[in-house]
């Protein structure tokens, strides 16, 4: 069985980065049958919040993703110990003593002659020198020389040269633990088949493969998404409005419309609303995503939420509706909402009073419209009959005819069908409107 995980830390609130690796990674886990993995990276103790975690567990619950087992890292402190300790024991890692001023100072140097900022361990002599000290130690994990390889699902084939990487630090000089070894342990205990994270990893992998290697443990299949931009290009900042999944959802983003938005983006895939995450789980494949990075835009995550709302029932979303929003008016008017919120301009268009649009111009021709309103009750066939019997009696047809109309009745040059929206107005205040009074 195929293995996912997603692997936040409890740090902040999940955020739409952070909420399209989960998806995709959910998303992966159903299309080959298997299970995704909730892992909390929660070994900062200072940072990592219960709050958080839990909002973490409400926002994937509200996107749709479900997972089918929960860790957190601060419950398998004895397992990195356990790893660390047999990676010791076979030389695999060793102490270190310099500074952090001493490694800026060797990573300058470095560069100032041209050669890549790697770490070179003390010789013996400066070793005693820093163990006489009392220096405090970190650990670093031992690099093996030679060609780090692994096929990437989206990048294709990833060489990189061992001696160009330097040695990487596991462990602080206060016991805490860095993020590289604890979570190669988890995904090896936990029998992770595949990997899915940004591509700002892509180096962290060549890194944890060698300590899969050093620990026995199969090497999972890996895939690195390009990181999401702005719509420019550039990171996505915050004069784009807050990109938590909270706020999001505060805003009136429907969660399949931001799920459809986020599986199609960075693919080659039209970007459109689909019907239900079903229909995304089928139509999931690692062949489809692209190298370039997806710009994020939410003038097209509002019209994908706008499709979304186009193809809602009345029953699954009358508890968000406002009192007095019933099924006939939400079904005339949905095809014209970008958030469910919209609906109360036009509730208070069709049953409240308005002042309606009317040009000099076609005030006469307006009373002479509102002299042919049929008697009420009206059905969807009113329009259709009326405005016949006023093209006949005035000579108007095409936008001369239907926009004055429109703007008298509801104030705007644009909304729902009249056939549908009129019999909500009803006679009296169409007829009030049409004679440009509020109605």
């Amino acid at each position: 069985m195929t293995t996912f995980r997603f692997a936040p830390s409890p740090t902040g609130y999940l955020h739409v980065g952070n909420a399209r690796l989960a998806l995709i990674n959910w998303l992966a886990a159903k299309h080959t049958g298997g299970r995704l993995i909730l892992r909390l990276d929660d070994t900062d103790e200072e940072r990592s919040k219960p709050e958080f975690a839990d909002a973490i567990r409400e926002d994937l619950t509200w996107l749709g993703v479900s997972w089918d087992a929960e860790e957190k890292q601060s419950d398998r402190l004895a397992a990195y110990e356990a790893a660390f300790a047999q990676l010791q024991s076979e030389g695999r890692v060793y102490p270190c003593y310099e500074t952090p001023e001493e490694l800026d100072f060797m990573r300058k140097r470095l560069r100032s002659r041209g050669l890549p900022p790697i770490y070179t361990p003390p010789t013996a002599e400066k070793l005693q020198k820093y163990i006489a000290e009392d220096r405090p130690v970190h650990w670093r994990f031992k690099l093996m020389p030679g060609v780090i390889e692994f096929d990437d699902l989206v990048r294709g084939p990833v060489h990189f040269e061992a001696d160009k990487l330097s040695d990487p630090v596991v462990r602080r000089h206060d016991g805490s633990w860095l993020y590289m070894l604890p979570s190669a342990v988890d995904d090896r205990d936990m029998g992770m088949s595949h990997i899915i994270r940004g591509e700002d990893h892509v180096a962290n992998t060549a890194l944890q493969v060698q300590m899969f290697e050093a620990m026995n443990a199969p090497v999972p299949a890996f895939a690195h998404l390009p990181l999401m931009t702005d719509i420019e290009g550039g990171g996505l900042s915050k004069r784009l409005g807050s990109l938590a999944l909270r706020d999001l959802r505060d805003d009136g983003v429907e969660a399949l419309a931001l799920a459809s938005y986020l599986a199609h983006l960075g693919t080659s895939d039209d970007i459109k609303a689909e019907d239900s995450l079903e229909k995304l789980v089928g139509l999931f494949d690692f062949n489809h995503f692209s190298r370039a990075s997806p710009k994020f835009d939410p003038a097209q995550l509002s019209r994908v939420n706008a499709q979304v709302l186009h193809g809602t029932a009345y029953g699954d979303v009358m508890d968000r509706l406002p009192l007095g929003v019933d099924e006939p008016l939400w079904n005339a008017v949905r095809a014209n909402l970008e958030r469910v919120a919209d609906v109360h301009i036009w509730q208070k268009i069709a049953t409240a009073e308005i002042d309606p649009v009317v040009g000099d111009e076609d005030a006469d021709f307006l009373k002479q419209a509102a002299d042919f309103l049929p008697q009420e009750p009206w059905d969807e066939t009113t329009w259709g009959t009326w405005t016949a019997a006023i093209k006949t009696a005035t000579g108007r047809k095409g936008k001369d005819l239907f926009m004055p109309l429109r703007q008298a009745l509801t104030g705007l040059d644009h909304g729902p069908e009249l056939k549908v929206f009129l019999p909500l107005i009803g006679f009296a205040r169409a007829e009030a409107r049409l004679k440009g009074q509020r109605g």
